[in-house]
């Protein structure tokens, strides 16, 4: 499980914005949203300039040095802007404040005082707060805490945070802090599958081949397995070159099968089962394939 960060919180940014700014065009926030970080930077200046309160423009400037978009990557300035923001209770520049506190990025490193401003902003219901906020407590080994992840995890899948829709259905599938619910990790997954997590389409895709908690579909499976590698997931992509082997789920097709194979084995996942099945190639078929892993390589 990662913590979530970014352009994520970027987006959720833009939509509060939208919501508290209606009644007028959102220059800074527009230009955000559509690529033009030098002008998102110019017109969120000029609000400051008007209003030096602005919190919604100080945690976009927050937001452009975190990220080095438009302007020179500088964490300092970017947690010297997200306090601001932060101090006029802006909940998005808390929760990226709080990954920085945490990770004594552009600011000194304070475990207690960067999950302090996690919960400020999960308080004022910042999703990806609450997600990131729920990996700190899974890891303390309290009860009370995983109780609280789960309700954290819970209020972030809500708002269709993927990476929360995965980590509360890796819960579920474990019977962790919850009944163990095959069925509710399945629709968990599926949620996250949807919503572009790759590890959310590995893990329903294991649900939908083994037949646990939906009904089984081995070409279903193998279709999440191949959105996964696509996205250059190992685990996906060692899986769809074992049913491509096997041709479950798919039409057999081994030279397929081993430039999914070449990708996995780059990342270091390599597989003596595979390695057994595809060494009967020929020279030919071992370029096709490897010209195959190297296209599929380069669009990613």
């Amino acid at each position: 499980m990662t913590r979530v960060c970014g352009f994520i919180g970027g987006v959720l940014l833009l939509v509060s914005v939208a919501g508290a700014q209606a009644a007028e065009p959102d220059l800074a926030y527009g230009a955000y949203q559509r690529g033009l970080y030098l002008t998102a930077f110019r017109e969120a200046t000029l609000r400051l300039e008007k209003n030096r309160n602005d919190a919604a423009a100080m945690t976009l400037l927050g937001e452009l040095y975190n990220q080095g978009l438009g302007v020179k990557l500088d964490p300092k300035k970017a947690a010297e802007w997200y306090l601001l923001a932060a101090r006029r209770g802006d909940a998005n520049a808390m929760s990226s404040l709080g990954l920085m506190t945490l990770d004594g990025r552009g600011v000194e490193k304070n475990p207690v005082e960067g999950k302090a401003w996690l919960e400020k902003a999960a308080a004022k219901g910042n999703a990806v707060a609450s997600y990131n906020l729920a990996l700190l407590l899974l890891t303390s080994g309290s009860d009370m805490d995983l109780e609280q992840a789960v309700e954290m995890l819970r209020k972030a899948a809500d708002a269709e945070i993927p990476d929360a829709q995965h980590a509360l259905g890796v819960l579920y599938l474990q019977g962790r802090g919850v009944a163990k619910d095959t069925s509710e990790a399945a629709r968990l997954f599926e949620r996250a599958a949807k919503n572009g997590s790759s590890v959310g389409e590995v893990e329903y895709a294991i649900l939908l081949f083994n037949g646990e908690g939906v009904a089984k579909s081995e070409s279903q499976a193998a279709r999440y397995f191949r959105r996964a590698a696509a996205k250059g997931n190992a685990i996906a992509q060692n899986r769809l070159a074992r049913l491509l082997v096997a041709g479950r789920g798919v039409p057999a097709n081994k030279v397929d099968a081993a430039a999914w194979h070449i990708l996995a084995a780059a990342q270091g996942l390599t597989d003596q089962w595979l390695d057994d099945a595809l060494k009967d190639l020929s020279a030919e078929e071992r370029t096709r394939a490897e010209k195959l892993a190297a296209e599929r390589l380069g669009m990613r």
